[in-house]
């Protein structure tokens, strides 16, 4: 089957969109491929196009592994894709080991085109065993700027997708971003390991006639972004740079009659998914968020982007602008600037590259937090509360976070953002032991289950994965009043850092060159580059 035949069978279009089809036949060439498009551009049609057009040539399958760090974007795509009939399944965090199983026994000997994974999935020992025994025909990776230190998105995990290339060493890649200075494409290669007779590298233009862009200078940015809603129609996204303005924000829209809602990784999964889903589904008008909404969302609707502050370099500005008018149609993209952006500029140069000093303050506070003693802690993981770090050991959040984020570079520990740590349970009592109690129909259910679903509960702390949305209140009540009668060992789900020390506690800290010097000169040259483009200077 031809790629034009693919795309007219299984996704009805006729025409491939600019660059799509120079993307596709590179693949289907056997090159490595770096595909530098616009968000809206079709990115996904690049994998999926080139994946059904040879699926017919393997008699064992033909199977495309889909890394992306967007969990919303592996649940849209999957269901999208079972919609036009083609077979595709995704491993996130959440999945029984059952179901992981499953759905790799589907992709290993069912008729399965796409398997979609976290980055952080590369890192299981077993699954990269289980990896090599699958037909795996092409490498997909998104939002690849990932892999990359000079980006601004970095995710240490994407390191061990070259690990994946050996053991896949004749399988082609295809590595999709949306925007990547010289840089940084230099590093998505080098990091990548492309081959080096074989590869391309494609760089379509960010411009999209259908985006009208402008840059609005106001001191009174709050009434202008009201006064911008209430002449526009449709769907709206308006950035900011902190949570609580977020919430201020939309608090403030909602009192003047816009229907909005916020949006912002201080949220739990729940709340995420609820709103992502009233905006996409047109509930909801107006989100105010943080550049922690937008990946992965394809709503082709969005008349209007507003950046309420300054981003911090033009590759982020592209990628959030690029989130309207993805259906083709006229949308505004307005920047909003005043005298005050340039000053609030500077801070975040300190916030983001706070001195030397500081982060070794930082390292031995977190030490001491943690009560990690000196040559000690190597390999240990702690679930730690950032906020309570920072509120116990005296110390500023936003210099910290950069500082926590420059010794995962250099290499002294793993610090991960914020994340939803699921609730973990033990049975205290041997399982013969068990009939010896009373319990409620209520309890004796939920022992049982416990029992059936894992297997080393009487010996270890187990994480709930089958409650895939948390653990709602009845299930809880359950859980607290078997603890209390001593049955179990009970901790339920909470917001926190994972932090992994991957050195012993050091007496000195040193930041390389390369991690600190050259990433700030770097960071204040495309932060200058905003700047000027916002006061319209060339």
């Amino acid at each position: 089957m031809s790629p034009r035949e693919a795309l007219k069978t299984y996704f009805g279009y006729d025409d491939f969109r600019p660059g799509q089809e120079d993307i596709i036949n590179s693949v289907l060439a056997g090159n490595d491929t770096l595909a530098i498009m616009p968000t809206g551009g079709g990115k996904s049609l690049c994998f999926q196009v080139p994946t059904l057009a040879i699926s017919d040539r393997f008699e064992d399958g033909c199977l495309c592994l889909v890394i992306t760090p967007l969990v919303a974007l592996m649940k849209d795509q999957v269901e999208n894709l079972k919609k036009r009939n083609i077979r595709a399944a995704a491993i996130y965090s959440g999945l029984t080991a059952d179901k992981q199983r499953v759905a790799l026994d589907n992709c290993q000997f069912g008729p399965y085109r796409f398997l979609y994974v976290s980055p952080e999935r590369l890192e299981s020992e077993d699954f990269r065993q289980r990896l090599s025994l699958l037909p795996i025909r092409l490498i997909a990776i998104d939002e690849a700027h990932c892999i990359s230190q000079w980006g601004y998105d970095f995710r240490p995990a994407y390191l061990c997708i070259s690990d994946i290339r050996e053991l896949l060493p004749n399988v082609p890649l295809l590595a999709l971003t949306a925007t990547a200075t010289p840089e940084v494409e230099d590093d998505i290669i080098d990091k990548l390991k492309f081959n080096s007779e074989k590869r391309q590298v494609f760089r379509l233009s960010p411009r999209r006639d259908n985006l009208h862009y402008s840059i609005i200078n106001t001191d009174k940015k709050a009434a202008k972004t009201l006064e911008l809603l209430q002449a526009s129609t449709g769907s709206a996204i308006i950035y900011v740079r902190n949570r609580k303005r977020s919430e201020e924000l939309a608090t403030a829209l909602n009192n003047s009659g816009i229907q909005a809602d916020f949006y912002h990784a201080g949220l739990n999964a729940a709340e995420r998914s609820r709103k992502q889903s009233d905006w996409k589904e047109d509930h909801c008008r107006v989100m105010v968020c943080t550049n922690a909404f937008g990946m992965g969302i394809d709503k082709p609707d969005v008349r209007l982007v507003i950046h309420h502050d300054l981003p911090d370099n033009m590759e982020s500005y592209l990628q959030e602008t690029g989130r309207a008018g993805r259906d083709g149609k006229d949308s505004d993209v307005i920047l909003l600037y005043n005298s005050t952006d340039r000053g609030k500029a500077r801070k975040r140069v300190y916030d983001n590259f706070p001195p030397r000093d500081f982060i070794e303050q930082v390292y031995h506070k977190t030490c001491d937090y943690l009560q990690v003693g000196a040559g000690s802690g190597l390999g240990h993981t702690f679930f730690m509360d950032f906020n309570d770090l920072c509120r116990v050991m005296k110390l500023p959040m936003l210099p910290t976070l950069s500082a926590l984020q420059m010794l995962t570079l250099a290499g002294y520990i793993d610090f991960r953002e914020e994340q939803e740590i699921q609730p973990r349970v033990r049975i205290n009592v041997p399982r013969e032991s068990l009939y010896e109690y009373d319990f409620t129909p209520e309890q004796e259910q939920m022992l049982n289950n416990l029992m059936r679903d894992y297997t080393g509960i009487f010996t270890n702390l187990v994480y709930l994965r089958h409650m895939t949305n948390g653990v709602n209140e009845a299930e809880h009540n359950i859980l607290v009043s078997l603890a209390q009668r001593g049955i179990i060992t009970y901790i339920p789900s909470l917001h926190a850092n994972p932090l992994t020390f991957r050195q012993e506690r050091q007496t000195e800290v040193y930041i390389p060159k390369a991690i600190y010097d050259t990433r700030r000169e770097r960071y204040i040259e495309r932060l200058k580059e905003m700047i000027d483009y916002a006061e319209q200077k060339k």
